[in-house]
């Protein structure tokens, strides 16, 4: 009997470069992903590849068959990793699939929001010419930015930025301290402490009960009102409602926000009624490029536990491995 693989998300070319040359495995996209519908179904699959939908326990009680839960990704807030490990089943992600692309969007946040990208654009096509008086644009050169995190992304993310001549401190306590010099970084302990001297700050932690909110209206209140908040990691770990505060009263310059609390974001979102934000829409880690890897590797997790190979690198919960 063949292995079917439930899909939340669209199926790409990566995800059918695996599969397609398996005659043991099925697959298809569901597109109804309330938790309702998933339970009705979950129990008739051997292995699912997730989205951003939540994962839940309910669910995962009735994965009679499921042997892996795959994400499409690398962040997995949205998984009942507890819930998991009970069941015994493995949760992966994908390695470094997206990793240079998530960096690069932060970048390109930092380098759109010093060179006034957006009201340059918008002023000129008014004639405003003068505009680059009114409101000069800043150079990366010699900016100091402090990085929250130095995993797969945050990693690159210090290269990227040692390239532009970026002064660049990193806040990682679950690290060695020394792999961080190494990079050509300088290691921050405690990093509210010097949030008075940076003029950027990324955030590229994983998100989780620690993490949650840990940049509010105190961190916020406490930057240079020349400074700028990047986050391409997960929303709420910046706090929706004080940076809203911070980005009115002209308490920071200006923030790049690609997570949100809420996804899809509503038009209603209060951040969207200010000048000094540039959003996207969850897309850090989403490029052709990456889609295809993360398709791929995604996919690849999936025939490589059913082939009883798995790659430990790419689980989270390693203690199911023995």
């Amino acid at each position: 009997m063949k292995k079917r693989v439930m899909i939340q998300m669209p199926i790409t070319d990566g995800i059918k470069a695996v599969f397609d040359g398996r005659d043991d495995i099925e697959y298809e996209r569901f597109t109804e992903l309330s938790e309702e519908n998933i339970l009705q179904h979950i129990g008739n699959y051997d292995a699912v590849i997730l989205g951003v939908a939540p994962f839940t326990a309910r669910i995962i009680e009735k994965a009679d068959r499921l042997k892996i839960a795959s994400r499409h990704g690398v962040g997995y807030d949205s998984v009942d990793v507890a819930a998991l490990t009970r069941a015994g089943i493995p949760l992966t992600v994908v390695g470094t699939a997206n990793s240079v692309t998530v960096a690069e969007h932060a970048l390109f946040f930092m380098l759109a929001l010093a060179k006034q990208c957006v009201p340059y654009d918008r002023e000129v096509r008014k004639g405003n010419w003068n505009i680059r008086f009114d409101l000069p644009a800043s150079d990366l050169e010699g900016k100091k930015l402090l990085i929250l995190g130095f995993g797969r992304i945050g990693r690159r993310l210090v290269n990227r930025c040692l390239a532009m001549e970026m002064e660049v401190l990193v806040h990682d306590p679950f690290v060695v301290q020394d792999a961080i010099v190494t990079a050509g970084a300088t290691p921050v302990a405690d990093w509210r402490a010097i949030l008075s001297e940076i003029d950027f700050l990324s955030v590229n932690c994983p998100k989780d009960a620690t993490t949650t909110g840990m940049v509010g209206k105190a961190e916020l209140a406490a930057m240079k009102k020349t400074a700028y908040v990047v986050n391409t990691a997960r929303g709420g770990i910046v706090d929706e409602a004080a940076l809203y505060d911070a980005l009115k009263g002209r308490i920071i310059a200006g923030a790049g926000i690609d997570p949100f609390v809420v996804e899809p974001a509503t038009p209603d979102n209060p951040l969207f009624e200010l000048d000094n934000i540039l959003v996207s829409p969850h897309s850090a880690g989403v490029t052709k490029e990456s889609m295809y890897r993360m398709g791929f590797w995604a996919a690849q997790n999936v025939a490589d536990c059913f082939d009883g190979k798995l790659n430990p690198d790419n689980v989270i919960n390693k203690e199911i491995l023995g």
